[in-house]
């Protein structure tokens, strides 16, 4: 490991030198490319060096332990290199997790699709209270949000709804957000007080640009027709809907929130393109032996993830074992600690994966 982190400390370093160089700045292509690697790397790099600062003062601290002292002060210097040991116990596992291969995709903005799923209106309730959440929790990290697409039910539920989150590192954050959330609760039109399960789904995938994923128009049926409203009567008259059918996969997706058939075109390739390159890294993952594949996993809108139980204020995720008590803030989207538990655990076992490769 400590072979592999000189190698990428004189990496830094190069790049370094390479932005330095007055030459670099009539590419700017060229430059952004070097400050992006450079910025990258900085991370692992102070890590590194505060790893070997730490373990230099522990060889120092060893050294004076061995030479005859008042018991005070050796007291004091056993004290220290206790401390010292501990830290560059924790500067190593950190550094280990710093070096795990990263997905390509972490720093990309997200494309999140909820679905109500069994349970009637009141799965479509849930639906939009998933929505509310992840929007909530998109304004708290200053992401932008935009409102993809939308199929209410009329009293604030959602069939279906389309959000998009403009931020960096969102991926990183959202991606084991896909599977099946189940709720537990007394709907509000139950009499007698009965507690009800239902269900959406969410998928979360990287949103893919235009240069990064190509799609052949040939490969496209688009069909146009009239936008409806929540209610199902037509609210245009003209045509300005769009629904695009990827002919080889079968994916299709629409878009009529938009007054221009232009705009529902533009939004509706942006979840297409999505929707492709989710299928790409969903095919990419299915090589992967199922030994090595994390138990968080990534993206089994099939699989039941969570459960949100409102009677006794508990969210539990299934994949880890990991209990909260506190809904309504959670539902508000305060879901960073939840966020963080997966990304550990995730991180664990890959970490298990490397050292039994090893």
């Amino acid at each position: 490991m400590f072979e592999q982190l000189k190698e990428v400390e004189e990496r830094y370093e190069a790049l370094a030198k390479k932005l330095g160089d007055p030459e670099i700045f009539g590419d700017p292509r060229e430059y952004q490319r070097v400050a992006k690697a450079h910025s990258d790397l900085s991370g692992v790099v102070e890590k590194y060096r505060e790893y070997e600062r730490v373990h230099q003062q522990k060889l120092d601290t060893e050294d004076l332990l061995r030479e005859p002292l008042e018991d005070e002060m050796r007291t004091l210097a056993q004290s220290e290199l206790d401390e010292l040991r501990g830290r560059e116990q924790e500067l190593e596992q950190e550094l280990k997790v710093l070096l795990l291969p990263k997905d390509p995709n972490d720093e990309k903005s997200v494309i999140i699709e909820i679905r109500a799923g069994t349970g009637g209106e009141e799965a479509a309730l849930f639906a939009g209270e998933l929505l509310r959440m992840y929007s909530r929790y998109a304004e708290r990290r200053r992401w932008k949000t935009e409102l993809m697409s939308a199929n209410e039910t009329g009293i604030g539920g959602f069939k279906e709804a389309i959000l998009a989150v403009d931020g960096r590192g969102a991926y990183s954050s959202l991606k084991f957000e896909s599977g099946v959330h189940r709720v537990q609760r007394v709907p509000e039109t139950e009499s007698a007080g009965r507690i009800h399960t239902s269900a959406a789904t969410v998928a979360v995938m990287p949103e893919a640009d235009e240069v990064e994923l190509e799609v052949n128009s040939d490969d496209l049926q688009i069909d146009t027709f009239r936008s409806s409203s929540a209610g199902g009567q037509s609210v245009q008259k003209n045509e300005t809907a769009i629904r695009i059918t990827h002919k080889p996969t079968g994916i299709v997706t629409t878009c009529q929130d938009e007054r221009s058939q232009f705009q529902n075109k533009e939004k509706a390739m942006r979840v297409l393109r999505a929707h492709l390159l989710e299928r790409m890294i969903r095919e990419q993952q299915e090589e992967i032996s199922a030994a090595r594949r994390s138990m968080v996993g990534h993206g089994d809108r099939s699989e039941k993830i969570r459960t949100y139980n409102f009677p006794q204020s508990r969210i539990t995720d299934h994949r880890i074992a990991f209990t909260m008590h506190r809904i309504d803030s959670f539902m508000e989207g305060e879901i960073q600690e939840m966020i963080d538990r997966l990304n550990a655990a995730d991180q664990a076992e890959r970490l298990k994966g490397q050292e039994e490769a090893a």
